[in-house]
């Protein structure tokens, strides 16, 4: 085996290590170019490929999330990770976990860790690296990877998500979601959030959006119910697909383009959040994005009527 086919094969490895690292699917593609680049351009082959190319990415993608750190600071509203369709990475003995360790709650929460307990919780609790090869792509002792796993898993502890246990019935949750959700059905909207839902969106300061947020199953029910039959009206749709491993939908234009991906938080058999990445800058890699502002003129022009 060559060392294309090599990296070839741990291509969806390091892409899923670099993507819960940054939260970015473009950033995590470039991290891993860039870390093809470097092995091409290594000299001698290392004893362990999987070893040294997860090491390469890893401090790539530390040295991108310090930078991406202050922007984040100084982003317009709530700031959500790109949306995944896809991880790459198959382990079907650990599906359900590493489904959740992608999900948007969960990425949220890692971004409250510093960039070092960050690299270290994901290489150790998510993928299982030993903490030698932790502490030598890190630059640190194994005493001191033990102590930043160590303050990562209560940061994680604190702020981890819970999801209903069984994934089946999620989606089947998620399926009645979004059938009342085309229906603009406020009552069976209402039956099945949660009494403290929220609905939170990230724009970018680019795309229309409700706020800061809507908060509430009441509040909720009626934003939903007020816009989406309109929205099917123009002809958008609500395509189901995984976001992040959780249920959620690709809303669409009336010409297939991208206007938004929504994501489900399920636990107790109701949704306890929606997260809607709507800032078309995070859309590209679904598709070709649409114009959010003219989505929204129709829509409006079509919830008045003729």
């Amino acid at each position: 085996m060559n060392r294309s086919e090599r990296f070839e094969e741990l291509r969806p490895l390091l892409f899923s290590i670099a993507y819960r690292l940054l939260g970015s699917v473009n950033d995590a593609e470039d991290a891993v170019q860039e870390t093809w680049l470097r092995y091409h351009g290594s000299a001698a082959e290392p004893n362990s490929t999987k070893a040294f190319l997860s090491a390469v990415v890893t401090r790539i993608s530390i040295d991108v999330l310090r930078a991406a750190r202050v922007r984040r600071e100084a982003y317009p509203g709530h700031w959500f990770p790109e949306p995944l369709l896809a991880d790459p990475y198959q382990d079907p003995e650990r599906s359900a976990e590493l489904a959740d360790s992608v999900s948007m709650a969960a990425l949220l929460v890692l971004e409250q860790l510093t960039p070092l307990e960050r690299a270290v919780f994901v290489l150790r609790d998510v993928f299982g690296f030993g903490y030698a090869d932790i502490a030598s792509t890190v630059g640190r002792s194994e005493a001191a990877c033990r102590q930043l796993a160590a303050r990562a898993r209560r940061h994680m502890g604190e702020g981890r998500p819970r999801f209903q246990a069984d994934r089946d019935e999620r989606r089947e949750l998620a399926e009645r979601f979004f059938a009342a959700f085309k229906d603009g059905d406020v009552s069976s909207l209402r039956s099945l959030l949660a009494d403290d839902v929220q609905m939170i969106g990230d724009a970018g300061g680019k795309a229309p959006l409700w706020g800061s947020g809507v908060y509430g199953a009441d509040d909720v029910a009626r934003v939903l119910a007020a816009n989406v039959p309109a929205f099917v009206d123009i002809g958008g749709a609500a395509e189901p697909r995984e976001i992040n491993g959780q249920p959620g939908a690709v809303l669409r234009d009336g010409q297939g383009r991208v206007v938004a991906t929504l994501a489900l938080d399920i636990l107790d058999g109701r949704v306890q959040a929606i997260r809607s990445v709507v800032n078309p800058d995070k859309l590209g890699h679904v598709g070709p994005v649409s114009d959010a502002w003219a989505v929204l003129r129709d829509t409006n022009r079509a919830r008045r009527g003729p």
